[in-house]
């Protein structure tokens, strides 16, 4: 397994969020729901994507968004709209004062707005035509893993993937199922969102404005590239740079220059990075020992993981636990 797909199994969804919404013109929504990961698929009109920051970006129909939180943000027909909704954690809509909109704004499976009708002017004459609605799909994670804290961290808080950047069946086939309800429809869309988002990803990172993290840009080297899969397919085994170095037909000085050169650290730096990162995420698992994680990342002992974790993130593992609580993991 490569180092993007073994980042991207840590924010496979489980029951995440998904909505389509349906939105008439002038609207405008503040999304302060705390999630780490947020996919927008622009599916009719045009959206502004507003931060905190003042940045904006513009999202056009076909286009998609990936955005990363916590930090709330705005996104609405225009860029001067002021919200009418707010999107609060667990999901729960509200008006600007904090009046509950869930129920009023529901339109049947999975789809949510102020237009019952999906309203496309049809049925009304030109003099009394009304703007068409706004339509897009989201797609909320709501993971707090350290592993994906990696994937996090090698992304900008708001990036977008135009429609004619790339060509792709998924949003369209997303689009399709999002209003179904049928058995078993929402493993359906969890990996129809899975798909979704490591497809953008991937071609997100090919991209130079991109910047891509160096872990990334190393997979295509024909050295560092399997020394990489050989840590992240099996991290528990006890690696050494010589066995790399044999493992990918160079000596152990040149793959120690090349992995520091195009990773930024050297390959046992990086294989403990890797252990503390899954060690971190495992601990989040209620019925996880110490002993038990530590088998399953490459330490001997629970001290061993316990000394090196202290060394490391400067806590203990068991206190890593108290601070971050399993729920938050969900």
């Amino acid at each position: 397994m490569d180092a993007l797909a073994t980042l991207l199994d840590g924010p496979r969804a489980r029951g995440a969020f998904l909505l389509r919404s349906v939105l008439t013109p002038p609207w405008s929504v503040q999304i302060a729901d705390l999630a780490p990961l947020t996919l927008v698929h622009m599916v009719r009109g045009d959206a502004w994507i507003r931060t905190d920051d003042g940045q904006a970006r513009l999202l056009c129909a076909g286009d998609i968004a990936v955005i990363r939180g916590p930090e709330p943000y705005v996104i609405a027909g225009d860029r001067e709209t002021e919200p009418q909704i707010v999107i609060r954690p667990g999901q729960v809509s509200t008006d600007a004062d904090g009046n509950e909109l869930c129920e009023q704004m529901n339109l049947g499976v999975r789809t949510w707005g102020d237009n019952p009708d999906g309203a496309d002017g049809a049925g009304n004459s030109a003099a009394e035509q009304t703007p068409l609605p706004a339509v897009m799909i989201s797609g909320t994670y709501q993971m707090r893993g350290e592993i994906s804290s990696r994937l996090l961290s090698a992304l900008p808080q708001v990036l977008v993937l135009a429609q004619d950047a790339w060509s792709s069946p998924l949003p369209a086939l997303l689009s399709e199922e999002i209003v179904r309800d049928a058995p078993g429809q929402e493993v359906v869309l969890d990996r129809l969102l899975d798909l979704l988002l490591i497809a953008v990803l991937r071609t997100w990172f090919a991209r130079p404005e991109a910047k891509a993290p160096a872990w990334y840009a190393a997979q295509s080297d024909p050295v560092v590239g399997p020394a990489l899969r050989l840590l992240h397919d099996d991290p528990a085994h006890p690696w050494t740079v010589a066995d790399l170095a044999a493992q990918t037909g160079v000596s152990r000085a040149a793959l120690g220059r090349r992995f520091t050169d195009l990773v930024g650290e050297p390959p046992m730096a990086y294989l403990t990075g890797w252990r503390l990162a899954l060690a971190a995420d495992l601990l989040r698992e209620p019925d996880a020992t110490i002993a038990s994680v530590a088998r399953r990342v490459g330490y001997g002992s629970p001290f061993a993981l316990s000394a090196a974790f202290k060394r490391v993130r400067g806590i203990s593992p068991q206190q890593h636990r108290e601070r971050t609580p399993a729920a938050a993991s969900s």
